[in-house]
């Protein structure tokens, strides 16, 4: 029997599920992960995304944001149709937002403008922030600073920064977020290091595919049967399982303390319920 998991990012409108997307959620739910936080990078992405949660059965919510690599495209009054979309009960946090210094697909100032104003609308609406930060030199940090005790809650995705930056924002009281990275032999390294700092009541777990799909898994397992080389890399929510287990390790703990953990403090942040 599979522990009850929560993936608090996953990609499921990325065009690598368009041929299979509800093959997808039913081989997640099949493996446990039984609520999962689809993640929208711009107001279209948040709008779709709303209708498959309304779509395809329970467990299923989603974010409302903008990316740093959409921050370029923002049209006129997209702050209003944001707050809009925010309200919506399938949307359970502000985001994917934040700033991108690594790729610089959007630029700087304006990524800093847009992330500022998706954090002002979390304040006002209440509802907790889903952060990017790559690279961003402590600049994600010192905008959420500025909304201190104005923000229901933060979690910083995907977490892949150093000793200085995972302190700082556990000192400021957000939940981090962990994905496969943390299973990659060579990248992830660095994090593996760092995970035993993290304190469990401030632990999330995330798939972020189909990006990072987790070394450990076996290199079958999540692949379309009648096109197995085009989803050898491709990541699902269905392995999120072997996070928990690199997890396990780390801590020195169950698989099922890891993710009774991490659903429960998904929940708390979220305010999921069934």
């Amino acid at each position: 029997m599979n522990p009850e998991l929560t993936d608090i990012g996953v990609n499921l409108l990325h065009p690598q599920f368009q041929t299979d997307r509800a093959e997808v959620i039913e081989r997640a739910r099949l493996a446990g992960v039984t609520r999962m936080l689809v993640t929208a990078t711009n107001l279209d992405e948040t709008e779709a995304a709303i209708e498959l949660c309304e779509n395809c059965g329970a467990g299923l919510w989603c974010t409302a944001g903008v990316h740093p690599h959409d921050a370029k495209a923002v049209g006129h009054g997209w702050q209003a149709r944001l707050r809009q979309l925010v309200r919506h009960p399938k949307v359970k946090a502000v985001g994917e937002t934040g700033l991108d210094f690594y790729r610089n697909f959007s630029p700087a100032e304006r990524q800093i403008e847009v992330f500022r104003s998706q954090l002002e609308i979390a304040g006002e609406i209440g509802k907790p922030v889903f952060v990017h930060d790559r690279d961003s030199a402590g600049c994600v940090g010192e905008l959420l600073n500025e909304h201190a005790g104005r923000l229901p809650g933060v979690v910083v995705h995907c977490f892949t920064g150093n000793r200085q930056d995972l302190l700082s924002y556990l000192d400021a009281g957000y939940h981090i977020g962990v994905t496969g990275w943390v299973c990659d032999k060579r990248r992830g390294e660095a994090l593996r290091e760092l995970v035993p700092l993290i304190p469990l009541e401030r632990l999330l777990i995330e798939s972020d595919a189909p990006f990072l799909r987790p070394h450990n898994a076996p290199q079958t397992e999540g692949r379309q049967q009648e096109n197995p080389e085009a989803t050898k890399r491709r990541n699902e929510p269905a392995l999120l399982g072997y996070v928990v287990e690199q997890l396990a390790q780390l801590y020195g703990s169950g698989v099922d303390d890891i993710a009774e953990a991490c659903s429960s403090n998904a929940a708390r942040l979220f305010q999921l319920a069934d």
